[in-house]
């Protein structure tokens, strides 16, 4: 897999450092992380990251609405929401919105590599 530019979408500061230790270690480059869905467009707009990890539950704008928004304007922009259990309306919501994947918390790498293997492959 060639070295992917990703932008990590969290309002967790833990999680933002477990993701970015998970996707540097599987060789990409974290370009940028975002707190909120607000924070996440404006990333996305910034960078045009190959791919995004975006969190559900946030202020402002939740992941869902985020996605909507930023698929709506980038129609190839790739999303994994990342998602806690219990999520399962909002996740459906998300792939809905655009979402190509899920990943729940806490993230295993082993499921981050299959996600990002099968979001990447619906791109080509």
């Amino acid at each position: 897999m060639t070295s992917l530019s990703v932008l990590i979408v969290d309002d967790s500061l833990i999680t933002v450092k477990k993701l970015t230790a998970m996707v540097e270690g599987l060789g990409h480059r974290v370009v940028a992380s975002a707190a909120s869905g607000e924070k996440a467009l404006e990333g996305y707009r910034a960078f045009l990251p190959d791919l995004v990890t975006m969190d559900i539950t946030m202020p402002d704008m939740d992941g869902v609405e985020a996605t909507r928004r930023i698929v709506k304007e980038f129609p190839q922009a790739r999303v994994i929401m990342v998602t806690s259990h219990g999520q399962e309306r909002m996740v459906i919501d998300a792939l809905d919105a655009g979402a190509g994947g899920y990943v729940l918390k806490p993230v295993r790498v082993e499921k981050l590599i299959d996600m990002i293997d099968k979001v990447m492959a619906r791109s080509r």
